[in-house]
């Protein structure tokens, strides 16, 4: 998805995801596009929202109403970007931890994901030898840490001491490169924060 220009906003609804880029309160737009989408059937829910410099999430499995249950027992996840997702079980049975949105190592990023990603044991075993911590039995959470990996060689932006805007764009196309099997990936990050990113195969 496009970052968004002055004064526009993006949302963006696909199978299960909603990612949203704007200038309202990102849970509220979220959580209702969630809501939108219970009649296709899910197990799990979750969402992330950058604000501040920092990722917030929370997820739940089970109904929306788990997730929104969980939500109300922590402060507010504000801020004006933010995805969300709800999931049939693939890879891992119905768990909070198996539930999306998935984080790198350092909380920077949060991915979403539809399909199935088939060198998934590949991936994982390559990214436990390079030492990062797996909390899932997800297909998805790899492509966090592989982002995380790409994320990590992106040159900092004149003077920011950040990655330069499009960071997480360009990440993600070469995470991709990477991927086998056929996939709708979301990934918002708090070193990119205007942005919220999206890919499909197939």
């Amino acid at each position: 998805m496009p970052r968004r220009p002055p004064g526009r906003t993006s949302l963006a609804v696909m199978c299960g995801i909603v990612g949203y880029a704007g200038y309202r309160p990102a849970l509220d737009v979220v959580m209702d596009g969630l809501s939108r989408l219970e009649y296709r059937g899910y197990d799990s829910a979750g969402i992330a929202v950058v604000a501040d410099g920092k990722l917030a999430w929370t997820k739940r499995a089970g109904k929306l109403a788990n997730l929104t249950a969980a939500l109300a027992e922590r402060p507010p996840l504000v801020g004006t970007v933010g995805v969300g997702h709800t999931r049939w079980a693939t890879h891992g049975p119905p768990t909070d931890p198996n539930a999306h949105p998935h984080t790198d190592c350092t909380d920077h990023l949060a991915v979403v994901h539809n399909g199935i990603i088939e060198n998934f044991a590949t991936l994982r075993a390559e990214l436990k030898d390079q030492g990062h911590h797996l909390t899932s039995d997800t297909d998805t959470e790899l492509v966090a840490h592989l982002l995380e990996e790409e994320m990590a060689t992106v040159p900092d932006g004149p003077g920011t001491g950040l990655p330069r805007p499009g960071a997480l764009a360009t990440a993600m196309r070469t995470v991709c490169q990477r991927l086998q099997g056929a996939f709708t990936l979301v990934a918002v990050d708090v070193r990119d924060p205007e942005a919220v990113v999206g890919a499909r195969r197939n």
